[in-house]
Protein backbone atom coordinates (compact mmCIF):
# COMPACT_ATOMS: atom_id res chain seq x y z
CA UNK A 1 0.00 0.00 0.00
CA UNK A 2 1.27 3.49 -0.87
CA UNK A 3 -1.71 5.71 -0.13
CA UNK A 4 -2.27 6.65 3.50
CA UNK A 5 -5.93 7.42 2.88
CA UNK A 6 -6.69 3.92 1.59
CA UNK A 7 -4.52 1.99 4.08
CA UNK A 8 -5.69 0.37 7.31
CA UNK A 9 -3.61 0.94 10.41
CA UNK A 10 -2.19 -2.63 10.64
CA UNK A 11 -0.85 -2.19 7.08
CA UNK A 12 1.29 0.82 7.96
CA UNK A 13 4.97 -0.16 7.68
CA UNK A 14 7.22 0.51 10.64
CA UNK A 15 8.46 4.13 10.75
CA UNK A 16 7.70 4.96 7.08
CA UNK A 17 8.39 8.16 5.18
CA UNK A 18 5.14 10.11 5.02
CA UNK A 19 4.89 12.37 1.97
CA UNK A 20 2.40 15.23 2.26
CA UNK A 21 1.49 17.40 -0.76
CA UNK A 22 0.82 21.02 0.24
CA UNK A 23 -1.01 23.36 -2.10
CA UNK A 24 -3.47 26.22 -2.14
CA UNK A 25 -6.92 27.25 -3.27
CA UNK A 26 -6.35 30.42 -5.25
CA UNK A 27 -6.99 32.01 -8.61
CA UNK A 28 -4.79 30.91 -11.50
CA UNK A 29 -5.95 33.25 -14.21
CA UNK A 30 -9.05 32.72 -16.34
CA UNK A 31 -7.85 29.35 -17.66
CA UNK A 32 -6.50 27.22 -14.78
CA UNK A 33 -8.41 25.70 -11.82
CA UNK A 34 -8.22 27.07 -8.30
CA UNK A 35 -6.61 23.86 -7.02
CA UNK A 36 -3.71 24.02 -9.50
CA UNK A 37 -0.96 24.14 -6.86
CA UNK A 38 -2.42 21.20 -4.96
CA UNK A 39 -2.84 19.10 -8.11
CA UNK A 40 0.78 19.72 -9.12
CA UNK A 41 2.15 18.84 -5.69
CA UNK A 42 0.12 15.64 -5.65
CA UNK A 43 1.21 14.66 -9.15
CA UNK A 44 4.92 15.10 -8.46
CA UNK A 45 4.74 13.32 -5.11
CA UNK A 46 2.85 10.43 -6.69
CA UNK A 47 5.31 10.19 -9.57
CA UNK A 48 8.26 10.05 -7.16
CA UNK A 49 6.70 7.57 -4.75
CA UNK A 50 7.94 4.32 -6.38
CA UNK A 51 11.52 5.56 -5.88
CA UNK A 52 11.08 6.61 -2.25
CA UNK A 53 11.29 3.21 -0.62
CA UNK A 54 9.00 2.61 2.33
CA UNK A 55 6.83 5.65 1.76
CA UNK A 56 3.18 6.58 2.05
CA UNK A 57 1.42 9.37 0.17
CA UNK A 58 -0.87 11.32 2.49
CA UNK A 59 -4.02 13.17 1.45
CA UNK A 60 -3.03 16.67 0.41
CA UNK A 61 -3.22 19.73 2.61
CA UNK A 62 -5.21 21.72 0.09
CA UNK A 63 -5.28 25.19 1.67
CA UNK A 64 -2.32 27.51 2.13
CA UNK A 65 -1.29 31.12 2.55
CA UNK A 66 -2.65 32.98 -0.48
CA UNK A 67 -3.43 36.45 0.81
CA UNK A 68 -1.94 38.13 -2.25
CA UNK A 69 -4.64 36.49 -4.40
CA UNK A 70 -7.66 37.44 -2.27
CA UNK A 71 -8.65 40.15 -4.73
CA UNK A 72 -10.03 37.35 -6.91
CA UNK A 73 -13.17 35.31 -6.26
CA UNK A 74 -12.60 31.71 -5.24
CA UNK A 75 -9.36 32.23 -3.35
CA UNK A 76 -9.41 30.84 0.20
CA UNK A 77 -6.36 31.59 2.35
CA UNK A 78 -5.52 30.30 5.81
CA UNK A 79 -2.69 32.82 6.17
CA UNK A 80 0.85 32.20 7.34
CA UNK A 81 0.16 32.04 11.08
CA UNK A 82 -2.63 29.49 10.79
CA UNK A 83 -0.75 27.40 8.23
CA UNK A 84 2.32 27.38 10.48
CA UNK A 85 0.19 26.07 13.35
CA UNK A 86 -1.40 23.42 11.13
CA UNK A 87 2.00 22.19 9.93
CA UNK A 88 3.41 22.04 13.46
CA UNK A 89 0.46 20.07 14.82
CA UNK A 90 0.38 17.81 11.75
CA UNK A 91 4.07 17.03 12.20
CA UNK A 92 3.77 16.37 15.91
CA UNK A 93 0.92 13.94 15.35
CA UNK A 94 2.25 12.13 12.27
CA UNK A 95 5.73 11.71 13.70
CA UNK A 96 4.34 9.59 16.52
CA UNK A 97 4.42 6.72 13.99
CA UNK A 98 6.17 8.04 10.86
CA UNK A 99 9.95 7.91 10.82
CA UNK A 100 10.21 10.87 8.50
CA UNK A 101 7.81 13.49 7.21
CA UNK A 102 8.27 15.29 3.91
CA UNK A 103 6.06 18.16 2.76
CA UNK A 104 6.02 18.62 -1.03
CA UNK A 105 5.08 22.25 -1.53
CA UNK A 106 3.33 23.54 -4.65
CA UNK A 107 2.74 27.18 -3.66
CA UNK A 108 5.36 29.88 -3.06
CA UNK A 109 3.12 31.73 -0.62
CA UNK A 110 3.54 28.83 1.82
CA UNK A 111 7.29 29.36 2.18
CA UNK A 112 7.16 31.53 5.31
CA UNK A 113 5.01 28.99 7.13
CA UNK A 114 7.28 26.11 6.10
CA UNK A 115 10.40 28.04 7.14
CA UNK A 116 8.86 28.56 10.58
CA UNK A 117 7.12 25.22 11.19
CA UNK A 118 9.66 22.72 9.87
CA UNK A 119 12.71 24.03 11.79
CA UNK A 120 10.57 24.07 14.94
CA UNK A 121 9.61 20.44 14.42
CA UNK A 122 13.24 19.53 13.80
CA UNK A 123 14.31 21.33 16.97
CA UNK A 124 11.75 19.21 18.80
CA UNK A 125 13.53 16.08 17.54
CA UNK A 126 11.30 15.17 14.60
CA UNK A 127 12.83 14.29 11.23
CA UNK A 128 10.82 16.63 9.02
CA UNK A 129 11.70 18.45 5.79
CA UNK A 130 10.02 20.23 2.89
CA UNK A 131 10.69 20.25 -0.83
CA UNK A 132 9.71 23.08 -3.22
CA UNK A 133 8.38 22.46 -6.72
CA UNK A 134 10.71 25.02 -8.26
CA UNK A 135 11.35 25.04 -12.02
CA UNK A 136 14.39 27.09 -13.11
CA UNK A 137 13.37 29.86 -15.50
CA UNK A 138 9.65 29.39 -14.89
CA UNK A 139 7.24 32.30 -15.08
CA UNK A 140 5.73 33.26 -11.76
CA UNK A 141 2.05 32.31 -11.87
CA UNK A 142 -0.37 30.69 -14.34
CA UNK A 143 1.98 31.17 -17.26
CA UNK A 144 3.53 28.63 -19.59
CA UNK A 145 5.07 26.48 -16.85
CA UNK A 146 1.96 25.93 -14.76
CA UNK A 147 -0.25 25.65 -17.84
CA UNK A 148 1.99 22.92 -19.25
CA UNK A 149 1.97 21.09 -15.94
CA UNK A 150 -1.82 21.18 -15.75
CA UNK A 151 -2.23 20.11 -19.39
CA UNK A 152 -0.42 16.94 -18.31
CA UNK A 153 -1.80 16.53 -14.78
CA UNK A 154 -5.43 17.58 -15.22
CA UNK A 155 -6.11 18.48 -18.87
CA UNK A 156 -9.89 18.58 -18.45
CA UNK A 157 -9.49 21.48 -16.02
CA UNK A 158 -7.55 23.68 -18.45
CA UNK A 159 -9.56 26.17 -20.53
CA UNK A 160 -7.09 26.78 -23.34
CA UNK A 161 -9.53 29.08 -25.15
CA UNK A 162 -9.36 31.49 -22.20
CA UNK A 163 -5.57 31.48 -21.83
CA UNK A 164 -4.01 34.91 -22.16
CA UNK A 165 -0.88 36.70 -21.11
CA UNK A 166 -0.82 38.72 -17.94
CA UNK A 167 1.91 40.84 -16.38
CA UNK A 168 5.22 39.62 -17.85
CA UNK A 169 7.65 41.95 -16.03
CA UNK A 170 10.27 40.17 -13.88
CA UNK A 171 8.90 39.26 -10.47
CA UNK A 172 11.55 41.32 -8.69
CA UNK A 173 10.15 44.46 -10.35
CA UNK A 174 6.53 43.93 -9.35
CA UNK A 175 6.99 42.15 -6.03
CA UNK A 176 6.94 45.25 -3.76
CA UNK A 177 3.63 46.47 -5.19
CA UNK A 178 2.20 42.95 -5.27
CA UNK A 179 3.01 42.45 -1.59
CA UNK A 180 1.48 45.80 -0.69
CA UNK A 181 -1.62 45.72 -2.89
CA UNK A 182 -2.06 42.12 -4.06
CA UNK A 183 -1.76 40.39 -7.41
CA UNK A 184 -4.78 42.13 -8.90
CA UNK A 185 -3.02 45.49 -8.64
CA UNK A 186 -0.29 44.33 -11.01
CA UNK A 187 -2.24 41.85 -13.15
CA UNK A 188 -6.01 42.30 -13.61
CA UNK A 189 -6.42 38.78 -15.04
CA UNK A 190 -4.30 37.16 -12.32
CA UNK A 191 -1.59 35.84 -14.64
CA UNK A 192 2.08 36.59 -14.01
CA UNK A 193 3.60 35.35 -17.25
CA UNK A 194 2.34 34.11 -20.59
CA UNK A 195 0.77 30.66 -21.15
CA UNK A 196 1.50 30.75 -24.90
CA UNK A 197 3.36 27.67 -26.07
CA UNK A 198 2.30 25.48 -23.16
CA UNK A 199 1.91 21.77 -23.90
CA UNK A 200 1.10 18.50 -22.19
CA UNK A 201 4.42 17.10 -23.41
CA UNK A 202 6.30 19.87 -21.63
CA UNK A 203 4.20 19.24 -18.52
CA UNK A 204 5.03 15.53 -18.56
CA UNK A 205 8.73 16.35 -18.85
CA UNK A 206 8.54 18.80 -15.94
CA UNK A 207 6.71 16.32 -13.69
CA UNK A 208 9.34 13.66 -14.46
CA UNK A 209 12.19 16.08 -13.77
CA UNK A 210 10.69 17.30 -10.51
CA UNK A 211 9.92 13.75 -9.36
CA UNK A 212 13.48 12.70 -10.15
CA UNK A 213 14.91 15.62 -8.19
CA UNK A 214 12.59 14.82 -5.30
CA UNK A 215 13.62 11.16 -5.23
CA UNK A 216 17.30 12.09 -5.38
CA UNK A 217 16.92 14.59 -2.55
CA UNK A 218 15.14 12.00 -0.39
CA UNK A 219 17.97 9.52 -0.92
CA UNK A 220 20.52 12.06 0.28
CA UNK A 221 18.24 13.64 2.92
CA UNK A 222 20.25 16.80 3.49
CA UNK A 223 18.18 19.46 5.23
CA UNK A 224 19.16 23.12 5.32
CA UNK A 225 18.58 25.49 8.29
CA UNK A 226 15.18 26.51 6.86
CA UNK A 227 14.06 22.87 6.89
CA UNK A 228 14.25 22.56 3.08
CA UNK A 229 15.40 19.29 1.58
CA UNK A 230 18.41 20.12 -0.57
CA UNK A 231 18.47 18.65 -4.06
Amino acid sequence: MTSLGSTTWPEIPERPLLVVPLGAVEQHGPHLPLATDTAQAEAVARAALPDLGRALLAPALAYGASGEHEGFSGTVSLGTAALTAVLVEYGRSACRWAGRLLVVNGHGGNYDALRAAVPQLRQEGRDVAWFPLAVPGADAHAGRTETSLMLHVEPAGVHEDRAEAGETAPLREILPRMRAEGVRAVSPNGVLGDPAGASAAEGARLVAELAGRLAGAVREWRVDPAGRLVG
